[in-house]
């Protein structure tokens, strides 16, 4: 994975926007200014992502590159080490889980103005 591609990818789910509101190398994707995922832009080593609590002990056990969210609820995140052990493809689907997940704990009116979009 490199940046360019998860960045192009964060940025194709609806409604997405980024920011640095952490610093300027902490690079953010939220939707509606919710959180879905965090990254170090300079270091590019990881990501934060949202997680199902169930599902994110679960990929802990799993997976040595997924770890308790570093500076992040870690009941709720996960940080994903890119390590080169995780194949890209299931970093964009946890990536997208992520904002999936955040959308459903938006307000109902922000859902259904999203799905319009």
């Amino acid at each position: 994975m490199n940046l360019e591609k998860y960045h192009n990818f964060c940025l194709s789910l609806p409604v997405t926007s980024e920011g640095f509101p952490f610093g300027e190398t902490t690079l953010v994707f939220s939707v509606k200014g919710k959180i879905f995922a965090l990254l170090d832009v300079e270091e590019f080593e990881s990501v934060n992502l949202k997680c199902d609590p169930d599902e994110a002990v679960e990929l802990r056990e799993r997976y040595e590159a997924v770890q308790p969210g570093y500076h992040m609820n870690k009941k709720h995140w996960n940080t994903v080490l890119f390590d080169g052990s995780i194949p890209d493809k299931l970093l964009l689907e946890w990536t997208k889980k992520s904002y999936d997940l955040v959308v459903a704990g938006l307000p109902k009116k922000i859902r259904e103005e999203l799905q319009k979009e």
